[in-house]
């Protein structure tokens, strides 16, 4: 099961088509004990957090999650990435999200 924090469901949805496809098909993955094709650790949130990420032609998208608690995913944030480094304002976003999880 996946459950989405805050406006993290209504923000992938407004992803175009193929960064939402890529992104909803990691979480599949996830959901189902597999590796996703493209995420990273992110412990500056917190411990078991990972971002998934996606290019198109429209630029980055990530979503942020917690590995599985209670055998479900949390997406804590998902957001269009602009710049190289993931910017504070997204970190500190999911930070509050996941401590609402934990």
């Amino acid at each position: 099961m996946v459950i989405f924090l805050g406006s993290s469901r209504k923000d992938l949805r407004d992803f175009p088509e193929a960064a939402k496809d890529d992104i909803g098909q990691q979480l599949w993955a996830v959901q189902n004990d597999r590796e996703p094709k493209d995420w990273k650790p992110m412990p500056s949130v917190g411990p078991g957090v990972r971002e998934l990420r996606t290019q198109d032609a429209n630029g980055a998208f990530r979503a942020i999650y917690v590995v599985k608690i209670a055998d479900k995913v949390h997406v804590l944030h998902a957001f269009q990435k602009k710049t190289q480094q993931t910017p504070q304002k997204d970190i500190d976003l999911a930070k509050r999200r996941y401590r609402e999880v934990k």
